[in-house]
Protein backbone atom coordinates (compact mmCIF):
# COMPACT_ATOMS: atom_id res chain seq x y z
CA UNK A 1 0.00 0.00 0.00
CA UNK A 2 1.30 3.35 -1.49
CA UNK A 3 2.06 5.90 2.00
CA UNK A 4 1.83 9.61 1.06
CA UNK A 5 4.91 10.81 3.41
CA UNK A 6 6.06 14.47 4.45
CA UNK A 7 9.00 15.86 3.88
CA UNK A 8 11.54 14.68 6.74
CA UNK A 9 11.93 17.84 8.19
CA UNK A 10 8.24 18.64 8.39
CA UNK A 11 7.05 15.71 10.62
CA UNK A 12 10.53 16.36 12.95
CA UNK A 13 8.76 19.91 13.18
CA UNK A 14 5.55 18.08 13.73
CA UNK A 15 7.00 16.00 16.32
CA UNK A 16 9.15 19.24 17.62
CA UNK A 17 5.44 21.23 18.21
CA UNK A 18 4.45 18.23 20.20
CA UNK A 19 7.67 17.94 22.29
CA UNK A 20 6.84 21.77 23.26
CA UNK A 21 3.37 21.13 24.14
CA UNK A 22 4.89 18.58 26.37
CA UNK A 23 7.23 20.89 28.26
CA UNK A 24 4.90 23.84 28.75
CA UNK A 25 5.28 24.49 32.79
CA UNK A 26 1.85 23.38 34.56
CA UNK A 27 0.75 25.67 37.14
CA UNK A 28 3.08 26.02 40.03
CA UNK A 29 0.68 23.79 42.19
CA UNK A 30 0.85 21.11 39.76
CA UNK A 31 4.94 21.27 39.46
CA UNK A 32 6.47 17.47 40.06
CA UNK A 33 10.15 17.22 40.42
CA UNK A 34 12.55 14.59 38.61
CA UNK A 35 14.08 12.82 41.88
CA UNK A 36 11.28 14.10 44.63
CA UNK A 37 11.90 11.60 46.89
CA UNK A 38 15.75 11.49 46.92
CA UNK A 39 15.98 12.88 50.96
CA UNK A 40 12.27 11.36 51.83
CA UNK A 41 12.48 7.87 50.47
CA UNK A 42 15.99 7.34 48.56
CA UNK A 43 15.13 3.75 47.45
CA UNK A 44 11.52 4.25 46.21
CA UNK A 45 12.24 4.09 42.79
CA UNK A 46 14.66 1.33 42.51
CA UNK A 47 12.06 -0.58 44.76
CA UNK A 48 9.11 0.01 42.40
CA UNK A 49 11.50 -1.49 39.75
CA UNK A 50 12.58 -4.08 41.75
CA UNK A 51 9.18 -5.47 42.00
CA UNK A 52 8.12 -4.99 38.32
CA UNK A 53 11.27 -6.43 37.51
CA UNK A 54 10.57 -9.69 39.66
CA UNK A 55 6.91 -9.95 38.77
CA UNK A 56 7.13 -9.68 34.95
CA UNK A 57 10.36 -12.67 35.41
CA UNK A 58 7.23 -14.51 36.22
CA UNK A 59 4.31 -13.41 34.00
CA UNK A 60 5.24 -10.43 30.98
CA UNK A 61 1.66 -9.77 30.94
CA UNK A 62 2.09 -7.50 33.73
CA UNK A 63 4.23 -5.14 31.16
CA UNK A 64 1.47 -3.75 28.82
CA UNK A 65 -1.05 -4.79 32.02
CA UNK A 66 0.52 -1.90 33.70
CA UNK A 67 1.01 0.96 30.93
CA UNK A 68 -2.68 0.78 30.55
CA UNK A 69 -3.04 0.99 33.98
CA UNK A 70 -1.78 4.07 33.90
CA UNK A 71 -3.60 5.32 31.33
CA UNK A 72 -7.08 4.29 32.60
CA UNK A 73 -5.75 6.32 36.02
CA UNK A 74 -4.77 9.78 34.36
CA UNK A 75 -7.84 10.01 31.91
CA UNK A 76 -10.40 10.27 35.09
CA UNK A 77 -9.80 13.21 37.34
CA UNK A 78 -5.97 12.94 36.32
CA UNK A 79 -3.35 10.63 37.62
CA UNK A 80 -3.79 10.27 41.04
CA UNK A 81 -4.72 6.73 41.52
CA UNK A 82 -8.23 6.86 42.01
CA UNK A 83 -8.61 3.63 39.55
CA UNK A 84 -6.91 1.75 42.47
CA UNK A 85 -9.60 2.51 45.11
CA UNK A 86 -12.21 -0.30 46.06
CA UNK A 87 -15.80 0.60 45.52
CA UNK A 88 -17.68 0.49 48.89
CA UNK A 89 -21.56 0.25 49.79
CA UNK A 90 -23.75 2.49 47.56
CA UNK A 91 -20.46 4.19 45.89
CA UNK A 92 -19.00 2.17 42.87
CA UNK A 93 -15.29 3.35 42.55
CA UNK A 94 -13.73 3.68 38.89
CA UNK A 95 -12.73 0.25 38.87
CA UNK A 96 -16.52 -0.79 38.51
CA UNK A 97 -16.75 0.93 35.38
CA UNK A 98 -17.23 -1.12 32.22
CA UNK A 99 -13.62 -0.29 30.56
CA UNK A 100 -12.13 -0.98 33.78
CA UNK A 101 -13.53 -4.28 34.23
CA UNK A 102 -10.50 -6.04 32.31
CA UNK A 103 -8.21 -3.75 34.32
CA UNK A 104 -4.90 -6.39 35.55
CA UNK A 105 -2.14 -6.66 38.05
CA UNK A 106 -3.55 -4.46 40.44
CA UNK A 107 -1.70 -6.42 42.55
CA UNK A 108 1.50 -5.17 41.43
CA UNK A 109 0.52 -2.06 42.75
CA UNK A 110 -0.09 -3.75 46.15
CA UNK A 111 3.39 -5.26 46.21
CA UNK A 112 5.04 -2.34 45.29
CA UNK A 113 3.09 -0.19 48.09
CA UNK A 114 4.10 -2.94 51.01
CA UNK A 115 7.83 -2.77 49.80
CA UNK A 116 7.90 0.70 50.10
CA UNK A 117 5.93 1.29 52.83
CA UNK A 118 8.44 -1.23 54.48
CA UNK A 119 10.83 1.13 53.34
CA UNK A 120 9.01 4.49 54.01
CA UNK A 121 6.05 4.29 55.78
CA UNK A 122 3.57 7.20 54.52
CA UNK A 123 5.93 8.48 51.93
CA UNK A 124 5.27 7.26 48.58
CA UNK A 125 2.00 7.90 46.77
CA UNK A 126 0.13 5.09 44.84
CA UNK A 127 -0.29 7.94 42.41
CA UNK A 128 3.37 7.91 41.43
CA UNK A 129 3.78 4.32 42.23
CA UNK A 130 1.24 3.87 39.31
CA UNK A 131 3.43 6.03 37.01
CA UNK A 132 6.72 4.57 38.05
CA UNK A 133 5.45 0.91 37.42
CA UNK A 134 4.24 2.07 33.76
CA UNK A 135 7.43 3.96 33.13
CA UNK A 136 9.69 0.72 34.51
CA UNK A 137 7.58 -1.78 32.28
CA UNK A 138 8.18 0.44 28.95
CA UNK A 139 11.35 -0.30 29.70
CA UNK A 140 11.38 -3.64 30.15
CA UNK A 141 9.12 -4.30 27.35
CA UNK A 142 11.03 -2.12 24.47
CA UNK A 143 13.56 -0.59 26.16
CA UNK A 144 11.94 2.82 25.92
CA UNK A 145 13.21 4.94 28.85
CA UNK A 146 12.54 8.07 30.59
CA UNK A 147 13.21 10.07 33.54
CA UNK A 148 9.80 10.67 35.35
CA UNK A 149 9.01 13.66 37.52
CA UNK A 150 7.53 12.62 40.61
CA UNK A 151 5.77 14.10 43.72
CA UNK A 152 1.83 13.12 42.86
CA UNK A 153 -0.65 12.59 45.59
CA UNK A 154 -3.44 10.46 45.96
CA UNK A 155 -6.97 11.65 45.11
CA UNK A 156 -9.60 11.01 47.94
CA UNK A 157 -12.78 10.55 45.20
CA UNK A 158 -13.41 7.34 42.59
CA UNK A 159 -16.71 7.06 40.86
CA UNK A 160 -17.73 5.10 38.60
CA UNK A 161 -20.12 7.55 37.00
CA UNK A 162 -17.05 9.66 35.98
CA UNK A 163 -14.94 7.30 34.06
CA UNK A 164 -15.22 8.13 30.06
CA UNK A 165 -12.11 6.88 28.64
CA UNK A 166 -12.12 6.74 24.02
CA UNK A 167 -14.40 3.93 23.20
CA UNK A 168 -12.70 0.91 21.02
CA UNK A 169 -14.84 1.86 18.67
CA UNK A 170 -14.09 5.42 18.60
CA UNK A 171 -13.73 7.63 15.51
CA UNK A 172 -10.49 9.54 14.78
CA UNK A 173 -12.28 12.66 15.77
CA UNK A 174 -13.89 11.49 18.67
CA UNK A 175 -10.51 9.92 20.31
CA UNK A 176 -8.64 13.34 19.67
CA UNK A 177 -11.38 15.35 21.35
CA UNK A 178 -10.97 12.82 24.50
CA UNK A 179 -6.79 13.28 24.31
CA UNK A 180 -7.64 16.87 24.13
CA UNK A 181 -9.84 17.17 26.94
CA UNK A 182 -7.03 16.12 29.24
CA UNK A 183 -4.28 18.23 27.12
CA UNK A 184 -2.75 15.95 25.15
CA UNK A 185 -2.83 16.45 21.07
CA UNK A 186 -2.40 14.33 17.93
CA UNK A 187 1.16 13.27 17.84
CA UNK A 188 0.44 12.11 21.58
CA UNK A 189 -2.75 10.24 20.48
CA UNK A 190 -0.72 8.75 17.67
CA UNK A 191 1.98 7.40 19.98
CA UNK A 192 0.57 6.25 23.20
CA UNK A 193 -1.96 4.08 20.73
CA UNK A 194 1.16 2.60 19.88
CA UNK A 195 1.16 0.66 23.10
CA UNK A 196 -1.48 -1.73 21.19
CA UNK A 197 0.57 -3.61 19.71
CA UNK A 198 1.20 -5.33 23.24
CA UNK A 199 -1.33 -7.18 24.84
CA UNK A 200 -4.66 -9.11 23.72
CA UNK A 201 -8.06 -8.07 22.87
CA UNK A 202 -11.41 -9.01 24.19
CA UNK A 203 -13.64 -10.18 21.45
CA UNK A 204 -16.36 -8.57 22.63
CA UNK A 205 -14.66 -4.67 21.76
CA UNK A 206 -14.64 -5.82 18.05
CA UNK A 207 -17.97 -7.72 17.24
CA UNK A 208 -19.24 -4.83 15.20
CA UNK A 209 -16.49 -4.78 13.24
CA UNK A 210 -17.14 -8.16 12.06
CA UNK A 211 -20.72 -8.95 11.73
CA UNK A 212 -22.46 -5.22 12.38
CA UNK A 213 -20.71 -2.63 11.42
CA UNK A 214 -23.28 -0.36 9.89
CA UNK A 215 -26.24 -0.54 7.48
CA UNK A 216 -23.93 -1.27 4.19
CA UNK A 217 -21.55 -3.73 4.88
CA UNK A 218 -21.73 -5.97 8.21
CA UNK A 219 -18.01 -5.87 8.48
CA UNK A 220 -15.55 -2.66 8.24
CA UNK A 221 -14.85 -2.24 5.39
CA UNK A 222 -11.46 -0.71 5.91
CA UNK A 223 -9.92 -3.88 7.37
CA UNK A 224 -8.04 -6.50 5.25
CA UNK A 225 -9.44 -9.40 4.05
CA UNK A 226 -7.51 -11.75 5.41
CA UNK A 227 -7.37 -10.27 9.22
CA UNK A 228 -11.47 -10.19 8.66
CA UNK A 229 -10.98 -14.05 8.03
CA UNK A 230 -9.15 -14.57 11.13
CA UNK A 231 -11.02 -12.44 13.70
CA UNK A 232 -13.96 -13.82 12.67
CA UNK A 233 -12.62 -17.60 12.91
CA UNK A 234 -11.85 -16.59 16.57
CA UNK A 235 -14.95 -14.53 17.67
CA UNK A 236 -17.78 -16.19 16.21
CA UNK A 237 -20.78 -13.84 16.54
CA UNK A 238 -22.58 -16.86 19.64
CA UNK A 239 -19.44 -16.51 21.95
CA UNK A 240 -19.82 -13.19 23.22
CA UNK A 241 -22.71 -10.92 25.51
CA UNK A 242 -21.79 -7.91 26.89
CA UNK A 243 -22.43 -9.83 30.15
CA UNK A 244 -19.44 -12.26 29.83
CA UNK A 245 -16.62 -9.66 28.26
CA UNK A 246 -14.46 -9.66 30.52
CA UNK A 247 -13.98 -13.71 30.00
CA UNK A 248 -14.72 -13.86 26.39
CA UNK A 249 -12.22 -15.30 24.31
CA UNK A 250 -9.10 -13.08 23.61
CA UNK A 251 -7.75 -12.41 20.29
CA UNK A 252 -3.36 -10.80 20.14
CA UNK A 253 -3.85 -6.84 19.39
CA UNK A 254 -0.87 -6.60 16.83
CA UNK A 255 -0.98 -10.16 15.14
CA UNK A 256 2.73 -8.96 13.65
CA UNK A 257 4.41 -8.42 16.82
CA UNK A 258 8.30 -9.61 16.51
CA UNK A 259 8.84 -9.04 20.32
CA UNK A 260 5.55 -10.87 20.94
CA UNK A 261 2.52 -10.17 22.60
CA UNK A 262 4.25 -8.32 25.55
CA UNK A 263 6.80 -6.63 23.48
CA UNK A 264 6.42 -2.38 22.69
CA UNK A 265 7.93 -1.77 19.52
CA UNK A 266 7.15 0.13 16.25
CA UNK A 267 5.16 -2.94 14.26
CA UNK A 268 1.53 -1.70 15.28
CA UNK A 269 2.30 1.53 12.73
CA UNK A 270 2.84 -1.16 9.37
CA UNK A 271 -0.39 -3.24 10.81
CA UNK A 272 -2.12 0.36 10.63
CA UNK A 273 -1.15 1.32 7.55
CA UNK A 274 -2.44 -2.51 5.62
CA UNK A 275 -5.51 -2.09 7.40
CA UNK A 276 -4.73 -4.81 9.99
CA UNK A 277 -5.46 -2.79 13.00
CA UNK A 278 -7.60 -4.93 15.50
CA UNK A 279 -9.28 -2.24 16.78
CA UNK A 280 -11.04 0.14 15.10
CA UNK A 281 -9.81 3.39 17.24
CA UNK A 282 -6.83 2.39 16.37
CA UNK A 283 -7.50 2.02 12.82
CA UNK A 284 -8.98 5.07 12.49
CA UNK A 285 -5.23 6.46 12.61
CA UNK A 286 -5.16 6.26 9.34
CA UNK A 287 -8.04 7.81 8.31
CA UNK A 288 -6.19 11.22 9.33
CA UNK A 289 -3.72 12.88 7.01
CA UNK A 290 -1.89 13.52 9.96
CA UNK A 291 -1.92 10.87 12.05
CA UNK A 292 -1.29 8.62 8.81
CA UNK A 293 2.02 10.18 7.91
CA UNK A 294 3.10 9.92 11.64
CA UNK A 295 2.27 6.55 11.87
CA UNK A 296 4.28 6.22 8.38
CA UNK A 297 7.34 7.58 9.64
CA UNK A 298 7.15 5.34 12.92
CA UNK A 299 6.72 2.58 10.76
CA UNK A 300 10.17 3.13 9.18
CA UNK A 301 12.09 4.77 11.76
CA UNK A 302 11.62 2.81 15.60
CA UNK A 303 14.12 5.41 17.15
CA UNK A 304 11.97 7.90 16.82
CA UNK A 305 8.54 6.07 18.33
CA UNK A 306 10.50 5.21 21.12
CA UNK A 307 12.01 8.67 21.62
CA UNK A 308 8.50 10.66 21.49
CA UNK A 309 6.75 7.49 23.43
CA UNK A 310 8.75 8.63 26.07
CA UNK A 311 7.96 12.35 25.81
CA UNK A 312 4.20 11.30 25.46
CA UNK A 313 4.07 8.96 28.54
CA UNK A 314 5.65 11.78 30.71
CA UNK A 315 2.93 14.11 29.34
CA UNK A 316 0.25 11.85 29.98
CA UNK A 317 2.03 11.59 33.54
CA UNK A 318 1.61 15.05 33.92
CA UNK A 319 -2.10 14.99 33.53
CA UNK A 320 -3.98 17.49 36.42
CA UNK A 321 -2.25 15.90 39.38
CA UNK A 322 -2.28 16.43 42.91
CA UNK A 323 0.61 17.67 44.38
CA UNK A 324 1.65 19.74 48.02
CA UNK A 325 -1.18 19.47 50.28
CA UNK A 326 -3.59 18.15 47.94
CA UNK A 327 -5.12 14.86 48.43
CA UNK A 328 -3.17 12.36 50.68
CA UNK A 329 -0.79 9.47 50.57
CA UNK A 330 -2.63 6.60 50.87
CA UNK A 331 -1.21 3.74 53.22
CA UNK A 332 -3.37 1.13 51.44
CA UNK A 333 -3.63 2.09 47.33
CA UNK A 334 -7.58 0.25 47.61
CA UNK A 335 -8.84 2.99 50.55
CA UNK A 336 -8.64 6.08 51.59
CA UNK A 337 -6.78 6.94 54.67
CA UNK A 338 -9.74 7.55 56.51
Amino acid sequence: MAVALLPRHSLLLLLALGAVQAAVPPPPQAQLQLGFYARSCPRAEAIVRRVVRRRAARDRSVLPALIRLHFHDCFVRGCDGSVLIDSTPGHPAEKEAPPNLTLRMLDVVDDVKAAVERACPGVVSCADIVALAARDAAAMAGRVRYELPTGRRDGTVSSAAEVNLPSPSASFAEALSAFRSIGLGVVDLTTLLGSHTMGFCHCGLIMNRLYNYNSTSPFDPTMDTGLLAVLRRRCPPHMVTPQNQSRDVIVPMNFVAPLGPFGLDNSFYPSVLAGRAVLQIDQELASSGAARRIAAMFASRPGNFRVQFAKSMVKLGGVNVLTEKQGEVRLNCRRLNS
